[in-house]
C-alpha cells in the first residue's frame, strides 16, 4: 500500500511538471498571474518528487522486498547506509536519483528567483518539460515499482559486492548533481533566446548556478577515480573508460563555460559563444545518460542493457538539443558582436582555450562513437585505448596552459604587451624550462609528453607565484579565487606527469614465508588469515615490509579477497601504504596450482596529488561564488 502511495505521488508529479509547462507557453505576453501560478505549480510538482523519493528510501530501509528493484539490488542483512545507496545501484533507481536532482535544482533556483524576472516562467517551463519527459521515462520504460506477485522473496539478492563501498556510494550523487545542474544555464539561456530581448544580462545570473555545479561534477568525477583507484584494483586513477569519458565530457564543456561565462560578463563578444556552452554542456549530460542507460556499450559503470530505453532517451534528448539549436540559430545574427576581438587580449587568449576545449571533446567523443559505429558497420568489435587519448589530450593540455598563462596579466578589449626581458611572463617561462630540464635530466626521462607537463604545470604556478608577490609589493589587483582555481590545475598537470612518467608495477608469484626484495624494499609475506563475516568469507594475506635504506622503517600491508554468500561474486581488496610522494600498493591474485599465490605490486608517484589538486579547484571555484555573494 505504501509503495502504491509513493508511486501515486510520482504520477501525480507528473501531470503538474505537465501543467507548469502548458502554463509557461501562454505567458509569451506578461501576465504576473499566470507567471505566479506557474511557479507553484512547479513547486507542488517538485515536493512531491521529493515525498515519493522519501517514502521509497523508507522502503528500501524497510527491506521491502515485493518491489522487484529493491529485491534485486538490497539484502535485509546489509547496513542501512548500503541499504539507501542501493537505490542508486542499478538503472531504475539511478535514474529516479537523476530526476529528483533534476527536481531540486530547479526548485532552488524557482525560490531564488525573482518573480519579477522576465525569464522566470519561460525557464521554468523549459525545466518543467525537461522533468516531465524523464518522468515519462521512468514510469513506462524503468519503473522502480514493479511488484513481485503473489509472493515476495524472503529475502533480496544484495548489492553487487564493489558497489558495497562509501565512495561510491556518495559518487553517483554528486556526479548527478554536477550532471543535472547545468540543466539551469541550458534552460534559463534557451528562455533567453526564446524570449527574444538582448538587454537581458542573463550572464549574471547563471553564473553562479554553473560554478556550483562545476564544483559539484568534479567531486564526482574525483571521487569516481579515488574509488576506482582503491576498489577496482586496478592501480591508476583513470583508464579512459567509455563511461569515464562521457563524464569528462561535461567537465570539459563546463570549464569552458564558467570561462566563457566570466569573459562575456566583462565583454559582449563571446556572448554567442557562451550560450552556445550552456546548450553544449547539458545535451552532453543527456548524451551520457543515453550511453551510460542503452547498453551500447560494456562498461563496469553502465547500468542498462535496453536498446528500447536508449532510443526514448535518444529521441528525447535530440527533441531538447535540436529546438535549443534551431532558436539560437534564430538569435544568432543579433547576438554575434559588431566588436572585432582585439589580438592579445583577455577575450582572444579565452577564445583560443575554447576552442581547444572543444576539441578535446570531439576528440573524446569520437574515442566513444568511433568502436560502435565500426561495429555497426563491420560487425567487428574494436577498442580505442589510452594511446589514443593521451596523444591528442597531453599537448592540447599542453597548448591550453601556455594560453592561461599568457591571459594572466593581459587586459579585457586592449591588446597586451607579453614579451619584454623583465615581464613576468618571459620569467615563468624561463623558469620553468630550467626546472623541467632539471627534473627530466634528474629522473633521466626524456619523453615530450612527460617534459611538457611539468613545464605546463610549472609555467602556471609561478606565474601566479609572481601575481601574488607583485600583489604584495605593488598593491596590484589579484584575482585570489581564480588563481587557487588554477594554481590546483597547476598541481594537477604536474601530478599527473609524474605518476605517469615514474609509476610501475611488478608481478610476482610468492608463497607464505617467502619474501620478495626489489630496490627500494623488501616484502615479506608472512601467512594468511581466514574471516567470516555477515555476508563474506575472506582471504588475508599479511606482508610485512622493510624499507632497504638506513631507516630500515617496518610496516604491514593486508590485501585480501573475498567470496560473497548470496551472489558468489568473488573480489580483490587492495592493500595501500601512503606516504606523501607515493604509493605502495599490493593486490592478491590468484592461488596457482603449486601452491604459489600471485602478487601485483605497484608504486604509484604523486597520485594522491592528483586528488589534493582537485580540491584546490573547488575551493578556487566556491571562492569565486562568495566574492560575487559579496559584491552583490
Amino acid at each position: 500500500m505504501i509503495a502504491e502511495i509513493s508511486h501515486f505521488f510520482l504520477v501525480t508529479a507528473s501531470g503538474l511538471f505537465l501543467l507548469s509547462f502548458i502554463f509557461s507557453t501562454l505567458t509569451y505576453k506578461t501576465n504576473h498571474n499566470l507567471e505566479i501560478l506557474v511557479s507553484r505549480v512547479f513547486s507542488y510538482g517538485s515536493y512531491f518528487v521529493f515525498i515519493s523519493f522519501f517514502i521509497y528510501i523508507w522502503l528500501s530501509i524497510q527491506s521491502d522486498f515485493s518491489i522487484r528493484y529493491i529485491a534485486e539490488h538490497s539484502n535485509k542483512d546489509l547496513a542501512v547506509f548500503y541499504k539507501i545507496s542501493s537505490i542508486w545501484s542499478a538503472h531504475e533507481g539511478s535514474m529516479f536519483l537523476w530526476i529528483v536532482f533534476l527536481s531540486l535544482w530547479s526548485q532552488f533556483f524557482n525560490f531564488k528567483l525573482p518573480q519579477a524576472d522576465l525569464l522566470k516562467a519561460p525557464s521554468i517551463g523549459i525545466l518543467s518539460f525537461i522533468i516531465f519527459g524523464f518522468l515519462i521515462f521512468l514510469l513506462f520504460t524503468s519503473n522502480p515499482y514493479d511488484l513481485i506477485l503473489p509472493i515476495a522473496p524472503v529475502n533480496g539478492a544484495d548489492i553487487n559486492p564493489i558497489l558495497q563501498d562509501p565512495a561510491l556510494a556518495i559518487h553517483p550523487p554528486f556526479l548527478y548533481l554536477g550532471y543535472v545542474g547545468f540543466v539551469i544555464a541550458f534552460a534559463y539561456n534557451t528562455a533567453f533566446l526564446i524570449k527574444g530581448d538582448l538587454d537581458i544580462n542573463w550572464e549574471k545570473i547563471i553564473r553562479p548556478w554553473s560554478l556550483i555545479a562545476w564544483i559539484l561534477l568534479t567531486i564526482g568525477i574525483t571521487l569516481g577515480s579515488w574509488w576506482a583507484y582503491y576498489e577496482l584494483g586496478w592501480g591508476g586513477y583513470w583508464f579512459w573508460d567509455p563511461v569515464e569519458n562521457v563524464a569528462l565530457m561535461p567537465w570539459l564543456a563546463g570549464t569552458a563555460l564558467i570561462h566563457s561565462l566570466y569573459a562575456s560578463s566583462r565583454s559582449n563578444s563571446l556572448r554567442g559563444w557562451t550560450i552556445l556552452l550552456s546548450i553544449s554542456v547539458f545535451s552532453l549530460s543527456l548524451f551520457g545518460a543515453f550511453i551510460v542507460r542503452s547498453g551500447i556499450i560494456d562498461s563496469v559503470h553502465a547500468f542498462a542493457n535496453d536498446p528500447q530505453r536508449g532510443l526514448y532517451l535518444l529521441l528525447f534528448s535530440g527533441i531538447l538539443i535540436i529546438s535549443s539549436l534551431t532558436f539560437y540559430a534564430l538569435r544568432l545574427p543579433k547576438l554575434v558582436s559588431s566588436n572585432l576581438i582585439k589580438p592579445k587580449s583577455k577575450e582572444s587568449f579565452l577564445s583560443i582555450n575554447n576552442i581547444l576545449f572543444v576539441t578535446a571533446i570531439f576528440a573524446v567523443m569520437l574515442g566513444v562513437l568511433y568502436p560502435l559505429i565500426f561495429d555497426f558497420i563491420y560487425e567487428e568489435r574494436i577498442s580505442i585505448g589510452p594511446p589514443y587519448y593521451n596523444t591528442i589530450i597531453a599537448p592540447i593540455a599542453f597548448l591550453s596552459s601556455i594560453f592561461l598563462v599568457f591571459s594572466v596579466g593581459s587586459l579585457w578589449q586592449r591588446s597586451s604587451k607579453l614579451f619584454f626581458i623583465y615581464s613576468p611572463l618571459s620569467l615563468s617561462i624561463l623558469l620553468s624550462i630550467f626546472i623541467a630540464c632539471f627534473i627530466a635530466f634528474k629522473l633521466q626521462d626524456f619523453e615530450w609528453w612527460f617534459i611538457g607537463g611539468i613545464f605546463s604545470g610549472f609555467l602556471i604556478l609561478i606565474r601566479y607565484l609572481l601575481l601574488a608577490i607583485n600583489n604584495i609589493s605593488k598593491k596590484m589587483y589579484f584575482n585570489k579565487a581564480s588563481a587557487i582555481s588554477h594554481v590546483g590545475l597547476g598541481i594537477l598537470l604536474i601530478s599527473i606527469s609524474i605518476n605517469a612518467g615514474l609509476s610501475y608495477e611488478k608481478i610476482i608469484n610468492i608463497k607464505a614465508g617467502d619474501s620478495f626484495q626489489d630496490d627500494m624494499y623488501t616484502f615479506n609475506l608472512l601467512d594468511f588469515d581466514l574471516i567470516n563475516e555477515d555476508n563474506f568469507d575472506s582471504i588475508k594475506a599479511k606482508f610485512l615490509i622493510k624499507n632497504n635504506d638506513a631507516s630500515e622503517q617496518v610496516f604491514y600491508m593486508f590485501p585480501e579477497k573475498r567470496k560473497y554468500f548470496i551472489r558468489g561474486q568473488i573480489t580483490s581488496e587492495s592493500a595501500i601504504q601512503i606516504t606523501p610522494f607515493k604509493d605502495i600498493y599490493i593486490t592478491l591474485g590468484d592461488q596457482l596450482d603449486n601452491g604459489y599465490w600471485v602478487v601485483n605490486i605497484q608504486y604509484n608517484y604523486f597520485i594522491r596529488w592528483i586528488w589534493i589538486s582537485a580540491i584546490i579547484m573547488c575551493l578556487g571555484s566556491l571562492m569565486a561564488i562568495k566574492e560575487r555573494s559579496v559584491k552583490k
